[in-house]
């Protein structure tokens, strides 16, 4: 069993909803990651989405997009993630690891190198933004070949007949996004959230994991009452742009902002 669905099977089993963290790997610079996503397991992270940097990340918002241009400014290319992963793996068996991104890097690599290096790594799920369903015939299987899980996001305006295309091809878990815009932005609606989610539940039994607009504990809690995991990115990278020049400061903040939002959910739950 992949990891990501071992991990949604013990949440289940627990009454508990998944916190699912995204930072941008190498971010603010690629010898830092790896401690930061050990910080973000010890402050209660269920998965973890790494980010690939990319030049023009076009469904992120300026935090993420800055977070891009630091990671690249450094030097942090596709293969340095799976270093990163390796490195983690040595220590974390357990957590799953998803990589987020866009297609153009992993097809300088070449669809089947990327698969393999990824499973060879510990990668458990793979999410590009810009490769909707219809247009994973290549990857998809090479992934499905080596155990990771493709993900696909879902939007507000996704009709339901393209969300169930989208369901059929799903794996691990799908990534809906709340807002219409990038992420970073501001006014989350859990009962807008719950409505979406409803007819999804519908065409799958993936778990049904929300981001874009989880800002601290409070949404973080409201989200986890009709969601099966919480999806976190600019909240914890502003508090890596905010510190960059006293990098070893960043891991203490990431467990502060996602310590909140784990006890948030934790004590919402018990509710």
């Amino acid at each position: 069993m992949n990891r990501i669905d071992q991990r949604f099977s013990e949440l289940k089993q627990q009454g508990r909803r998944a916190l699912i963290p995204f930072i941008t790997a190498g971010d603010p610079a690629p010898r830092y990651t790896v401690g930061f996503m050990h910080a973000l397991v010890e402050a209660g992270a269920d998965v973890l989405e790494l980010g690939v940097p990319f030049s023009d990340p076009m469904a992120d918002g300026p935090v993420i997009q800055k977070a891009c241009e630091r990671a690249l400014k450094e030097g942090t290319r596709l293969v340095d993630l799976f270093d990163m992963v390796a490195e983690f793996r040595q220590t974390d068996s357990q957590t799953p690891v998803v990589l987020m991104g866009y297609l153009n890097p992993v097809e300088r690599i070449g669809y089947d190198a990327f698969a393999q290096q990824a499973a060879s790594a510990g990668v458990d799920g793979v999410l590009m933004v810009d490769m909707p369903p219809e247009e994973a015939d290549e990857l998809a299987p090479l992934l499905k070949t080596n155990g990771i899980a493709a993900i696909f996001l879902v939007a507000p305006t996704t009709s339901a007949a393209r969300a169930a295309t989208i369901c059929a091809h799903g794996e691990g878990y799908l990534y809906y996004v709340s807002l219409k815009g990038v992420t970073g932005s501001a006014t989350l609606n859990a009962d807008d959230v719950a409505e979406h989610l409803s007819p999804l539940r519908e065409l799958t039994d993936l778990p049904l994991c929300v981001g874009f607009g989880i800002r601290d504990g409070a949404t973080a809690a409201e989200v986890a009452k009709v969601a099966d995991g919480v999806i976190v990115g600019s909240a914890l990278v502003n508090r890596i742009a905010d510190n960059t020049a006293t990098p070893e400061a960043i891991p203490g903040e990431l467990k502060r902002v996602l310590g909140d939002m784990r006890r948030a959910m934790d004590a919402g739950a018990e509710h």
